[in-house]
């Protein structure tokens, strides 16, 4: 595993580009910066500068080499790379609250977006005019739109939300896209359809993801849970409660195992192998030795001084100082990842490896 330090400014959401070179970033403010890995260092070469408010999603197309951002403006933008310069163009998204969460589908030729205004818009380029335009899904989302994810066949999406839902919806739009095929999750899918709402997730849902074939949706809330639905076991759901803080981000890293992390500051392993066996595996983060018996005590002192506190252990003991917001896979497919990041309050980003 390694760290990198990208500033002490909080770091609200990240991507990848395809050979995992570059990262986009945002340090929780109106700009995203793009850096390369230099050796062992990351350089800034790009800031996308276009949002006027803070920005809450990015996500990097690997085949199209496009980054869609959205953030509190209600704007988004798909960024293009012209002779070295990012380009933005914006998209047609028609919100009246701030956009929460982006992503590309798997086939890149739409994306949808999470917002507070109750709705989720998919978005999709309309070659005649040359530019995006968005459908609205509005049925029966009751409050935010938190988390969002692709089935793998590139018409079915989860949402979680704040209004206490997990949901898989149709995003099928017919002038752009043949007619999909039956899904365990169902087989009629007109756009907006609902193939799945499980009302009581216990708080809101800050993570949603599909397992690599799709065939189950896991998820995690504000209750501290973590939930797993089975579409081929008749989409029966199993949750498991712990008695951590909340997990803000959660990854499937092979067709049975997960990993999710949050306000623990770091990530756990989770297994599941059907309904009523999710179980907790272990935590994927070694502490590190406690530097205190080395110190003098000069620096005890100082110490004491710069926390303004009179204890000594205020250090947290994992690699991550403050809450993980978000986790993404570096390399391998999602039916096997080798390695994944987070991002975290503490301004760092970390790589993680998985051994299976």
């Amino acid at each position: 595993m390694s760290l990198y330090s990208f500033g002490l400014e909080p770091l609200s959401c990240h991507s990848w580009n395809k050979d995992r070179t570059q990262i986009a970033v945002s340090p929780n403010n109106n700009v995203v910066n793009i850096y390369e890995k230099k050796g062992k260092e990351w350089a800034k070469i790009h800031e996308l500068t276009e949002h006027s408010g803070r920005i809450t999603g990015v996500d990097w197309a690997p085949e199209s080499n496009r980054i869609v951002t959205c953030a509190s403006d209600r704007n988004a933008y798909v960024w293009t790379l012209k002779d070295g310069v990012w380009k933005p163009t914006l998209v047609l998204v028609r919100i009246n609250r701030a956009a929460t969460c982006v992503k590309w589908s798997p086939l890149e030729n739409k994306f949808a977006l999470g917002s507070g205004a109750r709705l989720i818009s998919v978005c999709y380029f309309e070659k005649e005019n040359d530019w995006w335009l968005s459908k609205h899904i509005k049925k029966s989302i009751r409050s935010t739109v938190l988390s969002l994810d692709w089935h793998p066949n590139n018409i079915l999406l989860a949402a979680g939300s704040a209004d206490f839902h997990c949901r898989v919806l149709s995003t099928y739009i017919k002038d752009i896209e043949d007619k999909p095929g039956p899904t365990a999750w169902g087989a009629k899918m007109p756009f907006g359809e609902v193939l799945l709402e499980h009302k009581d997730c216990g708080g809101w849902v800050h993570s949603v993801s599909f397992s690599p074939s799709g065939d189950q949706l896991a998820w995690v809330a504000h209750n501290s849970s973590i939930a797993v639905a089975d579409a081929i076991q008749s989409e029966e759901v199993t949750m498991l409660t712990n008695n951590r803080l909340p997990l803000l981000g959660i990854l499937y890293v092979s067709p049975t195992e997960l990993v999710a992390a949050g306000h623990d500051c770091c990530p756990y392993q989770f297994s599941y192998k059907g309904p009523g066996a999710l179980e907790f595996v272990k935590k994927l983060d070694i502490p590190k030795q406690s530097s205190k018996g080395s110190l003098t005590a000069m620096q005890h002192f100082q110490n004491l001084d710069k926390r303004a506190t009179d204890e000594d252990t205020n250090e947290v003991g994992t690699l991550h100082q403050n809450s993980i917001t978000q986790l993404c896979v570096v390399s391998g497919e999602k039916a096997k990842v080798e390695k994944y990041s987070s991002v975290g309050l503490d301004g760092a980003m970390v790589i993680w490896d998985f051994k299976h």
